[in-house]
């Protein structure tokens, strides 16, 4: 029911598994480029002078502090997996072949199905004795295979037609793909176990979408209100789409015929001229550097937000021209990599930056100078809005936990050694979580996937949990329930 989407974000085979893995640690990991860095001084401080003596202890110290690390990370991680049947409801564990950057909820999923595995307090137990790190869920099976022309920076769905994705690489254009239409390539895959001179052909997009004049790597949305599509790039610029011409025959699956990708044709490309190309319906600029990521207001197809390297927030408003509406100078002390617009409240809009904090922001009190004060920070680097509660989200950051937060329990903070806010940690991940995903049919699940390959012995780790419900569910609603439980063992209890 997921790996229709998961299937983008694995590299093309015949690809060395080296390069993902490092384009996943480098692209996205300002501490990583710092870690570098402080790593490069330390040794060409020790060289100078001919001080080999001062080079080799660098590198030991260096050495035992990434091993003390790495042991601390594996306590962690053992005590959270002990724990596994109180914390969770139902949670999945998938070893990946390939490291992937994007993970999305696909088109194939229904609730009714899933909520078959979603055992309340039972589900984690049953299947707790299947968790093995180094292997495959046997809940996650591969629906298609898609080859794609270069690596999958990012996915999205259209929430018209959730069949319909469109995908980011490294190159100016983005793709749009129906996955319904396009064959699947897993037989031309295989072929490369007995053949592994074979190179199959790429799959080819049902559209391409030009107007970036630099590549664009990540920032990408689809418009919950109408068939648009938004993106931004190293051009500095946030392109704007309208496919509405094309949706009919897209998605239609008795004209699978009629995708560009269902022909068969070898040696294609994504720039092939088969593949239909759609010009812009506006650009807009106001950023400084590359732009990171954008969003459309969920109440409006005229209203959007971006993000960048320049630090900075900004709507814009279609409808006003291609200037920004409204522009937030220094929104974070470092470069600003996400950014979500809260589907029940239009007024709130969460940003993560590299500088490892999650600000939320009131659009009311953003004046046009660029004036504007954060409503609430806190930890993280990547976030997103829950779809079942207004005041909920999650965050992720370099140090592998996935916090889950209310930012209406700011005030009432009842543990003081846990930040304000932070009611769920998910421990599962050894290494950085690289995208997360709620669920927005199926309440309270989330999809993530990291970068622990050198932990697990394949290319990362996808898991898929939700949990228990003891813990979200209002507490008086909650000790209710288990005082019941509590007479009830009683009554149960032989008696003497």
């Amino acid at each position: 029911m997921l790996c229709s989407a998961l299937a983008f974000g694995h590299k093309r085979g015949g690809i060395s598994e080296r390069e993902p893995r490092a384009r996943v640690q480098s692209k996205r990991s300002s501490y990583d480029r710092e870690s570098v860095t402080a790593r490069r001084g330390s040794e060409a401080g020790a060289g100078d002078g001919g001080g080999g003596g001062r080079q080799r202890a660098a590198k030991g110290a260096l050495e035992m502090k990434e091993k003390g690390s790495r042991a601390a990370v594996d306590e962690r991680y053992a005590q959270w997996k002990s724990l596994i049947p109180v914390l969770y409801d139902w949670f999945a564990n998938h070893n990946l072949v390939w490291p992937s950057l994007s993970c999305r909820w696909g088109p194939q999923f229904e609730k009714a199905t899933y909520k078959n595995l979603v055992k309340p307090r039972v589900a984690a137990a049953e299947h707790i004795s299947q968790f093995n790190e180094e292997a495959r869920s046997p809940f996650v099976k591969k629906y298609k295979t898609i080859i794609h022309p270069g690596e999958v920076n990012r996915i999205r769905e259209l929430p018209q037609n959730s069949k319909i994705i469109a995908t980011h690489t490294d190159s100016p254009d983005v793709l749009i793909w129906d996955v319904e239409a396009q064959p699947n390539r897993q037989a031309q895959l295989a072929q490369m176990e007995s053949r592994p001179d074979l190179v199959p052909p790429d799959s080819r997009p049902d559209l391409i979408l030009r107007g970036h004049k630099d590549i664009a790597e990540f920032a990408l949305a689809m418009c919950p209100a109408e068939p648009y599509v938004l993106s931004g790039g190293k051009d500095k610029s946030v392109v704007w789409w309208s496919i509405q011409d094309h949706i009919s025959a897209l998605g239609d699956s008795s004209k699978t015929e009629s995708s560009p990708g269902a022909s068969g044709s070898k040696g294609k490309t994504a720039n092939d001229k088969d593949s239909p190309k759609v010009d812009p319906r506006g650009i807009f600029l106001g950023h400084d550097s590359t732009v990171e990521d954008v969003q459309f207001c969920p109440s409006s197809a005229q209203e959007f937000c971006s993000v960048g390297d320049d630090s900075c927030l900004i709507l814009w408003d279609a409808r006003s021209g291609t200037g920004p509406a409204v522009k937030v100078e220094k929104a974070h002390g470092g470069d600003v990599h996400c950014v979500d617009w809260n589907l029940h409240d239009v007024n709130y809009i969460l940003t993560g930056s590299a500088d490892n904090s999650v600000r939320m922001w009131d659009r009311r009190n953003l004046g046009s100078g660029g004036a504007g004060i954060p409503v609430h920070k806190f930890e993280g680097h990547k976030a997103a809005w829950s779809p079942d509660k207004a005041s909920v989200f999650g965050s992720s950051a370099e140090d592998g936990f996935l916090n889950v937060w209310d930012h209406e329990k700011v005030g009432n903070k009842k543990n003081p050694n846990a930040p304000a806010g932070l009611f769920f940690q998910h421990a599962g991940h050894r290494d950085k979580i690289v995208d997360f995903h709620w669920n927005s049919s199926d309440p309270w699940t989330i999809v993530s996937v990291s970068d622990d390959g050198e932990s697990t012995g394949g290319g990362g780790t996808l898991q898929i949990w939700r949990m228990s419900d003891l813990i979200y569910r209002p507490e008086d609603e909650v000790l209710a329930e288990l005082e019941n439980f509590k007479t009830h063992l009683a009554s149960c209890a032989p008696r003497s």
